[in-house]
């Protein structure tokens, strides 16, 4: 008998352990990842729209997960965006959405931001569906850019950590029901 009761037990506790992990159209994220040797928690996720077209699934992971977008936005810790492509796209494309979340958040700094903006912007190549873009600030060091698993290169400065991440986070996000999927809503 006490045999019959383990493996239900086993798999439900694999069941669990799958459901655990974060999945949105069709997209899953662990719960936990390791970015500098330091544990990151996937904070939330959701889907980016443009217009009718599905275009990502962002996933915020945060040392220290919390609901204040602000508190996010300015923690001097390690985190990071990733975005699952959903879609084929040109990298300026991709570009043209980010400099557009500068504009609307961080306007103000843009003088100051304008050449690491281009910086960032030259590291984006044509994506396609099924290829991540990870954006990881790292204290210290700044922002760090991966693309379909290449190190593109890192830019300097928690002003811009703080200015990217509002594309998504800030105040005029790039899509209202994405920033509040992003904080676990």
């Amino acid at each position: 008998m006490k045999k019959r009761l383990l493996l239900p037990a086993a798999v439900c506790l694999a069941v669990a352990a799958v459901a655990l992990a974060g999945e949105f159209a069709g997209v899953r994220m662990p719960d936990t990842d390791s970015i500098e040797g330091k544990t990151v928690k996937l904070n939330g996720m959701g889907l980016r729209k443009k217009m009718m077209f599905k275009v990502y699934v962002a996933g915020l992971y945060v040392e220290n997960p919390s609901r204040d977008a602000a508190a996010l936005i300015s923690a001097d810790e390690v985190k990071g965006m990733r975005l699952s492509m959903l879609r084929t796209l040109a990298g300026t494309k991709i570009t043209e959405a980010i400099d557009e979340g500068f504009e609307r958040n961080s306007k103000a700094q843009k003088d100051a931001l304008r050449g690491r903006l281009a910086k960032l912007d030259a590291m984006f190549p044509d994506v396609a569906e099924g290829d991540d873009i990870w954006l990881i600030y790292l204290p210290g060091k700044g922002t760090a850019v991966k693309v379909k698993g290449a190190e593109k290169g890192v830019i300097e400065g928690k002003d811009f950590a703080d200015a990217l991440f509002a594309v998504w986070l800030g105040p005029n996000p790039v899509q209202d029901d994405l920033k509040k999927a992003l904080l676990g809503g």
